[in-house]
């Protein structure tokens, strides 16, 4: 891991929660907010560049991923807890305003957080995920698709019972970089979709599985799958009706995610536009579900573009 790179905790909800942090810039601060299967060291390559170019970066691990504590009562936890989470690593650290940077489900605690607090928030890059005031159905997809497995309680602790940490984050790393959904048929598990022998994207290194590893032996899976997958996603209380701030979108060409009906209908959809009047999308031809690490210097330079030009 890079050593530039330095490490905190903050007192967040009675949590010992960790960000990772680089750059001393005034012009702008960064916030990224990480997915599933990720956690801070997915943005490591942004965050340096975001350093270099003068702007201050902070990643964080949610509650339960990597090195933050989990919460003491999972039932508990919450889209909300998580906007809340946030908003406190802003007040703790004295930022006023910052731009968001996230993906896969981060988005829904950034957009949160823009909607309800938009004074704190300058503008936002989404990776993967337009901009979203409720979330979408994941209707017309198959019983096998992965997120319904996983919401099933137990499926997904016996299926990756099965396994080690590294082979469970291997099998999950290959099957999210694909362009196709994953989607499992009767009698067979998610983890089955891919073994030993079936090759890692190339970008994708031992070493890089190693760091993964073993921060997710250090939190776990469990915990990390509660709010993605078996917390139902409210709207915010108190959001606004659409987005005040400037946006960019940053979407791999070949990101599964794309082939969700719903998606797909609402991206052409004129109700994307009345929600984020100041909005942008580019497409990275080859880009896969993990762009910002297939495609470092690409987005680095989407990002910190959109950043010197609304800072």
């Amino acid at each position: 891991m890079d050593q530039r790179i330095e490490h905190s905790y903050l007192p967040i909800r009675g949590l010992k929660l960790h960000i990772a942090h680089i750059g001393k810039g005034e012009a702008a601060t960064l916030l990224f907010v990480h997915g599933f299967p990720e956690v801070w060291y997915s943005w490591r390559h942004q965050m340096i560049a975001a350093a270099a170019a003068g702007f201050r970066a902070i990643a964080l691990d949610f509650p339960g991923y990597g090195l933050s504590e989990p919460p003491a009562d999972l039932t508990q936890a919450s889209w909300q807890g998580l906007m809340n989470d946030l908003l406190a690593i802003l007040d703790s650290l004295s930022i006023p305003k910052v731009f968001l940077v996230a993906k896969d489900f981060g988005v829904k605690p950034a957009y949160d957080l823009a909607l309800c607090h938009p004074d704190h928030v300058c503008g936002i890059v989404s990776l993967g995920v337009p901009p979203l005031v409720e979330s979408l159905s994941f209707s017309g997809l198959p019983e096998g698709f992965y997120i319904h497995r996983w919401r099933e309680p137990g499926r997904a602790e016996a299926d990756f019972g099965r396994f080690d940490t590294r082979r469970i984050l291997r099998t999950i790393y290959i099957l999210f970089s694909r362009s196709e959904i994953p989607v499992a048929k009767q009698g067979q598990e998610i983890m089955d979709l891919a073994d030993e022998s079936t090759p890692m994207p190339q970008w994708f290194t031992e070493e890089d599985l190693s760091a993964y590893t073993d921060l997710y032996e250090k939190s776990g899976l469990m915990t990390a799958i509660q709010i993605p997958y078996r917390t139902k996603a409210a709207k915010a209380e108190g959001a606004n009706p659409r987005f005040e701030m400037p946006m960019f979108v940053i979407m791999g060409q070949k990101d599964y995610i794309l082939k969700f009906p719903a998606l797909k209908e609402y991206m052409s959809s004129e109700k994307l536009k009345e929600i984020a009047p100041d909005y942008g999308i580019t497409y990275i031809p080859e880009g896969s579900h993990f762009v910002q690490e297939q495609f470092p210097d690409l987005v680095n330079q989407l990002v910190i573009d959109f950043v010197s030009k609304h800072a």
